[in-house]
């Protein structure tokens, strides 16, 4: 089956995103940093600090919905409620991120994150919740030939 290694290859996406996110924010508080940015007379060190702090619990938060997919490929098993209910709002986010992104930053970022949504959804739509199999307790058996 398919499911196992698009779970694999959608956690792997997931971590080398959240390496790419910390650094692309690193990058924007050093830049921020070395030219004593400010928004609306903000303090130059809070954009510094907010900016790290972003892309450390941005980091954080895509290496915890990359250890969902892991953990249902190494198991093999659907993820649970509370997994499914993440890797969905994981989806969204990148749905959303990716809408900005053609403006922004131009069609290449917009690809890359139409393709993690894409295996997002596709580990979700993979481990789909199963049909208990015939002869097992709580599946229906069939009704014998006339």
């Amino acid at each position: 089956m398919v499911r196992r290694p698009v779970a694999f290859v959608t956690a792997i996406v997931l971590f080398v995103e959240a390496v790419g996110i910390v650094i692309v924010n690193g990058v924007l508080a050093t830049v921020a940093g070395n030219q004593s940015m400010s928004l609306a007379g903000m303090d130059p060190d809070a954009m510094v600090t907010g900016t790290w702090v972003m892309g450390g619990v941005s980091g954080v938060l895509l290496v915890l919905c990359g250890l969902i997919p892991l953990l249902a490929g190494i198991r093999d098993r659907a993820p649970g409620r509370f997994a499914r209910i993440a890797l969905i709002a994981c989806a969204v986010v990148h749905g959303v991120l990716g809408a900005f992104a053609v403006g922004l930053i131009g069609w290449a970022a917009f690809a890359f994150l139409m393709v993690v949504l894409a295996l997002i959804v596709l580990t979700l739509v993979a481990y789909d919740r199963r049909e208990p199999e015939a002869g097992k307790a709580g599946a229906e058996q069939a009704p014998a030939p006339v």
